[in-house]
């Protein structure tokens, strides 16, 4: 077994930086130190890919397109390729909610031949992101759980985690989502003279299971794993 946050930094070849993890279930934040990874430090936001989808559907529900054809969404592989083809992470989400210009129409055929339209369901759709409130949940978005993470950080691990903060999972591959995130934590980090830059690689999709590859086989990481034998002396806690 082994943290995902840690198995994303490996994707990047990092052992040091800030994983911040959307996936399908749930996201993380993390804040790992030459491989280990700061229990204080992490946070779980219970908005990911899964509720994204759910939340996509609603709002269809309440669009102008005909009923019928919105029936098709009730098959999930169909709304979760709509979800990936045509939804995008807003740079300034009030801005493009009120204002018409901004709202960059898309169409989908569905299966059976006809067509969706969205507007802003396109920008709706991931925002729950970073306002969770629009799922009725209270926790703070991902960004504040991302500087909250960092806040945790001992003093003199907290350069090298700042300069390392990379995004995984397949809810991270919204376009838009590394721009609104490096936006949002330099807006939460202005005035420490400290210029956040997030790495957003084009597989992060799968980097847990990059990452989990290269730790697995690497030699470098060999003396950290934990052996059945130590395990059947020590029990589970003996992996903390």
């Amino acid at each position: 077994m082994a943290n995902t946050g840690f198995l994303s930094l490996c994707a990047y070849g990092r052992v040091t930086g800030l994983a911040v993890e959307a996936g399908a279930g749930v996201s993380h934040v993390t804040s790992i130190y030459l491989g280990h990874t700061w229990e204080e430090a992490t946070y779980r936001l219970e908005v990911a890919g899964g509720s994204l989808s759910s939340y996509l559907h609603s709002l269809l529900m309440e669009s102008p397109n005909d009923p019928s054809v919105l029936k098709a969404l009730k098959e999930r592989k169909t709304l979760i390729q709509l979800k990936k083809q045509c939804c995008y992470v807003s740079i300034d989400f009030e801005r493009d909610l009120h204002d018409q210009d901004y709202h960059h129409p898309a169409r989908f055929q569905v299966p059976d031949g006809q067509w969706i339209t969205l507007g802003k369901e396109r920008f709706c759709c991931p925002e729950p992101l970073f306002q969770p409130k629009l799922l009725h949940q209270s926790s703070p978005g991902l960004h504040h759980l991302a500087m909250q993470s960092l806040q945790k950080v001992p003093d003199h691990a907290k350069k090298d985690t700042v300069d390392n903060i990379v995004l995984s999972g397949g809810s991270s591959m919204f376009p838009g989502f590394p721009e609104r995130m490096c936006l949002e934590l330099n807006t939460l980090f202005h005035g420490t003279g400290c210029e956040i830059k997030v790495l957003a690689s084009p597989e992060r999709a799968t980097a847990v299971w990059a990452g989990g590859s290269m730790a697995a086989s690497l030699t470098s990481f060999q003396h950290v794993w934990l052996t059945k034998s130590e395990y059947q002396e020590h029990g589970g806690m003996y992996m903390h």
